[in-house]
């Protein structure tokens, strides 16, 4: 790919734009030689006699890139953040690098935290893996953690299991959840599938609401091996990667 289209894909400007970038001398190699708009990327590439750079030998104003498409990222969602692009307030996006918004592909939240929920979200620019994260045919385990506005009634662990709930509104029983009993009105469950308000959805079926909502983990990732505090972000190392694969 050639370097002015690359950079307009990680989200570096439009095309006059990069251009602009690349006539200041801004885009450079690691030696801080300036690099033309019709240079080639290539991961793998030797060197740049031949006009050609990997992604890891490309500088803007002295600095490595930003991450190279397919990055994985983790965020610790808080509550009162938005997963969107546009909507009032403060968005996820607001938390995360600026330019992420504008690669193509976009960098995209895998599955969605509502607005009231916390905890352990996702984010790529690989199509085929935001499927493979989020389809109930590859069962990756997300674990919740609720705090309910009433007392449990005693039987949301038989009713979650069962497979047969049906959410008000949809044709389609839930699969199977696993239930536990943290207190009399705290529990966490562990859903195989990501419905709109799921989890909330589910407390509303028995008679209850949901107070407060957290998602502790999904896969092989939870936030507490993560360490992430709320409101930061990092990118995912190559074993946690594989952890969240082996898992779906």
């Amino acid at each position: 790919m050639k370097l002015r289209q690359y950079l307009q894909s990680l989200g570096y400007g439009t095309r006059r734009e990069v251009e602009a970038l690349v006539a200041e001398g801004r885009i450079t190699d690691a030696e801080r030689e300036a690099l033309y708009v019709d240079d080639e990327v290539g991961e793998g590439a030797p060197s740049r006699g031949g006009h050609r750079l990997p992604h890891a030998a490309i500088r803007f104003d002295g600095e490595v890139l930003d991450a190279p498409p397919g990055l994985l990222a983790v965020l610790h969602k808080p509550v009162g953040v938005t997963c969107s692009t546009k909507d009032p307030g403060r968005l996820v996006y607001d938390l995360l690098p600026p330019r992420w918004k504008a690669r193509d592909p976009i960098v995209s939240p895998v599955g969605r935290l509502d607005k009231d929920t916390s905890g352990l979200l996702l984010f790529t620019d690989d199509g085929q893996l935001l499927h493979r994260l989020t389809s109930p045919k590859y069962h990756q385990p997300k674990v919740y953690r609720a705090t309910l506005a009433e007392d449990l009634r005693g039987n949301e662990a038989a009713l979650f299991a069962a497979g047969t709930l049906m959410l008000e509104g949809e044709h389609k029983p839930l699969l199977p959840a696993e239930f536990e009993v943290l207190g009399p009105r705290e529990a966490r469950l562990t859903l195989h599938e990501g419905r709109y308000h799921q989890v909330r959805r589910m407390f509303a079926a028995t008679g209850n609401a949901v107070a407060t909502l957290h998602r502790e983990a999904i896969g092989g990732l939870t936030l507490e091996a993560l360490g992430l505090a709320e409101g930061a972000w990092r990118m995912l190392t190559a074993s946690e990667r594989a952890a969240l694969s082996a898992s779906a």
